[in-house]
């Protein structure tokens, strides 16, 4: 059965839809020999030779899908033309072609998901399909109730004003405050840019849930293989989202996430 080429190269794991249609307009994708170059152009990925740069494209054996916890100082790519790290060193030894479903920057810090199942990624990096993501977040400083108040209500941004998000004070300290902040949008950098235009200056930032997913026990550079239940419930349409704002005073037992005592090392965890 022929399908567009973009759907076939995101089916193979080798990249999202949206970066496979770059591909093909670069001229990198050929159908028998011939490169093609219009975006509406199909295939038969069973009975045509799909080729990527020379390279065979071949439908993906088996799919797979990881939560990893990316440690800082990482690149969510799958090349970096300054040399940094990747995160997909660290899923490696898995041994397929995996890529990550959105981003963290090099900087920040937790839950990442890796597949090599273009389709899954392309629902759940659509815009449409929103879902829960949630940030602690250390800000330099103390922070005022107005400030929380803002964040949670939207704030204007560059690229446009952010939904209602959800934001709680989680601990206060003498220089530096703690944050959890939850949005269910994905841009470039959110939470960082959000906080900046309220005029707070991020320290530390690490994402600790996609969904109903959690980092769990995962100590940077580890990751674990999600169940299909898993993979299915965190693409099931999410539930309608009630705007929330508000202040918590944090309990005597409240701490923020305490930085890794050891390298970032590789580890699978089966459940």
């Amino acid at each position: 059965m022929t399908e567009r080429l973009q759907k076939i190269i995101a089916a193979a794991g080798i990249t999202s839809r949206r970066a496979a249609e770059e591909l093909i307009l670069a001229g990198r994708v050929a159908v028998n020999g011939t490169v093609i170059t219009e975006l509406g152009s199909k295939a038969d990925p069973h009975k045509d030779q799909i080729t990527l740069d020379g390279q065979t494209i071949k439908p993906a054996e088996k799919l797979y899908y990881v939560l990893l916890h990316k440690p800082a100082g990482y690149v969510t790519s799958l090349k970096d033309p300054q040399g940094r790290q990747l995160v997909t060193e660290l899923v490696k030894d898995i041994g397929e072609r995996l890529f990550p479903v959105g981003r963290l920057d090099y900087n920040s810090e937790g839950l990442l998901l890796l597949t090599n199942d273009g389709e899954w990624a392309n629902r759940l990096m659509h815009p449409r399909h929103q879902v829960d993501k949630e940030y602690h977040v250390r800000v330099r400083g103390k922070i005022d109730p107005q400030q929380i108040k803002k964040l949670a209500e939207g704030v204007e941004l560059e690229d446009g004003p952010t939904g209602a998000s959800t934001v709680r004070l989680l601990k206060n300290d003498q220089s530096n405050d703690w944050l959890s902040v939850t949005i269910r949008e994905g841009r470039n950098r959110q939470v960082r840019r959000m906080c900046a235009a309220v005029g707070l200056f991020v320290v530390r930032l690490r994402r600790i849930r996609y969904g109903n997913l959690t980092l769990g026990g995962l100590q940077p550079g580890e990751y674990r293989l999600l169940s299909k239940e898993e993979a299915q419930a965190l693409d099931a349409p999410p539930a309608p989202k009630k705007r929330e704002s508000r202040a918590v005073t944090p309990a005597k037992s409240s701490q923020p996430p305490t930085p890794a005592k050891r390298p970032p090392r590789r580890k699978i965890i089966e459940r």
